[in-house]
């Protein structure tokens, strides 16, 4: 059967790099059921709320802020060991179509759990809108994305292997869902360390969460741990903020308005 050919865009060599990258670390995964029911009744309330891609990422911070290991990445380069960072550096998948092709690109959000939920969903809502060239993270990727295939790989190399710019390429954990488009387990890959994905809301406020990790970082005991932390820090720390915002709103003073003569 003859068939054309068709020159791979920037956007997919993008992810071919990524899952030639991604295969290079050994993930396992573990997916649990979280009980949201506090954020879910303060996000109905909520006048603007943000979107769970935002809240996953200051939550997930926001453990990781309490446990280093959540924040560490293992490295090969000048010797294998483990890179401890300061802050997270959250990477979120971003859905785009470009000249008439679905993509996926990834934007960067550094220290998310210093962020205020409104400031990272704004992040999130001007990466799926603004053009290519005014994100930052995306003229970076799509930069490498250019380039030759051997300096490709060896840009990744560098990447991958350099615990300073291994945060840059891959930050500390991703987040990634397809929950917009209904219910699914999604088993998704990453150079990254960590990666969170997640799925509808259910009718008794639950969600399944996956939670993906590079074995080398850490085992499956703090794994566990931390989505019991997690749950816990989405029902407290984050619906506390959404209520919050809720009474900010409302608490604005109201200009009033004379009648016309």
């Amino acid at each position: 059967m003859r068939g054309k050919f068709r020159k791979n865009s920037l956007p997919r060599r993008l992810v071919a790099d990524l899952m030639h990258a991604s295969s290079r670390v050994p993930l396992i995964s573990l997916t649990r059921p979280l009980d949201v029911h506090a954020v879910v009744e303060a996000r109905a309330r909520a006048v603007q709320a943000p979107g769970w891609a935002a809240i996953f990422i200051k939550a997930f911070a926001l453990v990781a802020r309490d446990e280093p290991t959540l924040r560490t990445l293992h490295v090969k380069w000048p010797w294998p060991g483990l890179y401890e960072l300061p802050c997270s550096v959250g990477m979120v998948a971003i859905a785009r179509v470009e000249d008439g092709e679905d993509c996926a690109l990834f934007e960067r959000v550094c220290a998310p759990d210093a962020m205020t939920l409104a400031a990272i969903d704004a992040l999130i809502r001007r990466a799926k809108t603004a053009p290519l060239k005014d994100i930052p993270s995306f003229r970076k990727m799509l930069c490498v994305a250019r380039l030759p295939f051997p300096l490709r790989r060896l840009a990744w190399a560098i990447g991958m292997n350099v615990g300073r710019q291994r945060a840059n390429f891959c930050g500390s954990f991703g987040v990634t869902s397809v929950a917009a488009y209904g219910p699914g387990e999604l088993q998704a890959l990453s150079p990254g360390p960590f990666l969170l994905s997640y799925g509808v809301v259910k009718p008794d406020h639950s969600l399944d969460v996956v939670l993906r990790w590079d074995h080398l970082v850490c085992d499956a005991a703090l794994i566990a741990r931390s989505l019991s932390r997690l749950e816990q820090v989405l029902n407290g720390e984050i619906a506390a903020e959404l209520r919050a915002i809720r009474l900010q709103i409302e608490a604005r003073p109201v200009r009033a308005v004379g009648n016309c003569p």
